[in-house]
């Protein structure tokens, strides 16, 4: 049983027996013996080989070590990978999504814009003697000053986002 546990927990620190040897201040042969069985270290050594393979004593007494299967390592590494494959896609469809939103915005600007010059601000020749187009002149005006000042800024944000947004090959 000790034999067996010195070898699983040798081996899942990812040390070799020459390794551990040279950890031990032993040779490489008796770290063999002691994983074969044919030898048992003393009790200081038993300490030492606990301190070295961080485990304590009584594990390395106790119950059999189980070492990891191959077939669960390469089960978990192929559901790891499926999970990063799905999380790539998810990520690319989120960038394909905001780098149309940012198309969308960029198109949008520039209609409203050729729109706005088109019109060519309708409402100063109006009437405003009645209140309810004087109501919405000052309405459109407002509405047509605000979106001047606010779409350069917006359209800059959205070229940008354009850009960043990009596969990159």
């Amino acid at each position: 049983m000790l034999n067996e546990n010195i070898k699983a927990i040798r081996k899942s620190k990812g040390l070799s027996q020459e390794e551990l040897a040279i950890k031990l201040h032993v040779v490489r042969q008796t770290i063999s013996k002691w994983e074969q069985g044919l030898s048992v270290p003393d009790s200081n050594m038993l300490i030492s080989i606990s301190e070295v393979l961080e485990t304590p004593v009584s594990t390395l007494l106790g119950e059999t070590i189980a070492e990891p299967k191959r077939d669960d390592l390469k089960a978990i590494s192929e559901k790891l990978e499926v999970i990063n494959l799905q999380l790539a896609k998810k990520a690319a469809a989120r960038r394909k999504m905001l780098q149309w939103l940012f198309i969308f915005i960029t198109c949008g600007i520039v209609i409203i814009f050729a729109a706005l010059l088109v019109l060519n601000s309708p409402y100063l020749g109006w009437d405003y003697s009645d209140p309810e187009l004087a109501v919405a002149g000052v309405s459109y005006h407002a509405a047509e000053w605000l979106f001047v000042r606010l779409a350069p800024i917006i359209l800059i944000g959205a070229i940008a986002g354009i850009f960043l947004t990009r596969k990159k090959d």
